[in-house]
């Protein structure tokens, strides 16, 4: 008989050299911020404002470390994202500057003076643009990120998106060292407050809409920071996507619970065969994490829109950052809770159909995708419009 401990001495053994292998891999070294003016035809820049829990480096253009500075810091980067780009890649610099016909490149990188100077440059990009346009995106990255890897993965995601508004990247000290797990996780957890306080500033700015998206360890600041907001609070929030929350399935219904109604369900995005999850699983005791969870009608029953992206091919070989490769698409999944009506590509031209929870399976490429609403929603009509984009 198969013992059930060495299976998953042997599963957490293979996951985490998985890990180990995808963390060592086309990383940013130190100074990965180095600035370029060099033209590239065709290629697009994306400004990004900052808010932070991390320390200052003295390390040339690296600006952040993994160390937590004690209250929020502020700064605001040109990301330039090549004529070249794949949808849910990051082209990381081969040489440092890198060549922005064919890699992601910064053309400027500095820090803001205080608070008062990040409000004052978000009203002003927000002033720059039409008024259907004034919103927010805000951006929570996970465990074992470095500084550059979650402004570039953001840049990344806006890029693909075609986000038209205000890009805020919430960082906070992750050491980006897969051994680092539990100082990973308290530098997230003492960054509510100052998350809260990234989240009024933007509710002040004059936004229009502030969306936002966290992904893996960044889930479990988010919701805590629900959690200790008031309703009111809460209530100028238009949009929560969970990506890959690593999150303990009980907390996560206590979270729920004590958060209440938001303006807009909860999105999920899970994969089932997330590695990175499996191992915060085995550290946790067994316990499962939502983000790897396997019953998408019983999170749906805790109010939450669950986007199922098993079939997805992600960017990294651990299946963790599936969020990225979806970028695309998100505001064709986000129109299902706007507007009751999901527009995506349909490789087929088919009419896909909704039955019970499930909203259906659709397909972009080759690839199927299952959406299961809340039961919240199922008596709303929802209309599937197919059709490539």
């Amino acid at each position: 008989m198969t013992n059930p401990v060495l299976l998953s001495r042997r599963s957490f053994g293979m996951s985490f050299v998985g890990l180990l292998l995808c963390s060592c891999a086309s990383r940013p070294v130190s100074g990965a911020l180095v600035p370029t003016d060099k033209p590239a035809p065709g290629a697009r820049d994306h400004k990004i404002l900052i808010a932070t829990t991390r320390s200052r480096t003295d390390t040339p253009n690296t600006l952040f470390d993994g160390e937590r500075s004690g209250g929020r810091d502020f700064a605001q980067a040109v990301i330039s994202v090549p004529p070249t780009h794949l949808s849910g890649a990051v082209e990381w610099p081969t040489v440092l500057p890198g060549d922005p016909a064919k890699e992601m490149v910064p053309r400027s990188a500095g820090y803001l003076q205080d608070a008062a100077a990040f409000r004052r440059e978000l009203k002003a990009e927000l002033a720059l643009r039409p008024p259907k346009q004034r919103s927010v995106m805000l951006f929570i990255h996970g465990y074992n990120t470095l500084f550059a890897e979650g402004l570039y993965r953001f840049t990344q995601v806006v890029h693909d998106a075609g986000f038209p508004g205000v890009p805020v990247l919430f960082t906070w000290a992750s050491r980006g060292d897969i051994t680092e797990y539990v100082y990973d996780l308290n530098s997230a957890t003492v960054a509510r407050d100052e998350l809260q306080a990234t989240i009024e500033d933007i509710a002040a700015s004059g936004a229009t809409q502030i969306n936002i998206l966290a992904h893996s360890m960044g889930t479990w600041l988010l919701m805590e920071t629900l959690r200790q907001m008031t309703p009111a609070q809460r209530g100028r929030i238009n949009q929560v996507i969970l990506a890959a929350p690593d999150i303990d399935l009980d907390v996560f219904k206590d979270q729920m619970q004590r958060i209440g109604k938001l303006k807009s369900p909860l999105i999920l995005l899970l994969s089932r065969d997330d590695q990175a999850l499996g191992i915060s699983r085995l550290i946790a005791g067994g316990k499962a994490r939502v983000g790897g969870y396997d019953d998408d009608a019983a999170l749906a029953k805790l109010g939450a829109v669950v986007v199922d992206l098993t079939d997805l091919k992600g960017p990294d070989s651990i299946n963790h950052s599936k969020f990225a490769a979806l970028a695309a698409i998100a505001p064709q999944l986000s129109s299902v809770l706007g507007q009751n009506k999901l527009d995506v590509p349909n490789a087929d031209g088919g009419a896909l159909a909704s039955t019970g929870r499930t909203l259906g399976s659709f397909v972009t490429g080759t690839v199927n995708i299952a959406v299961t609403l809340p039961v919240t929603l199922v008596t709303t009509p929802v209309e599937i419009v197919t059709g490539g984009r």
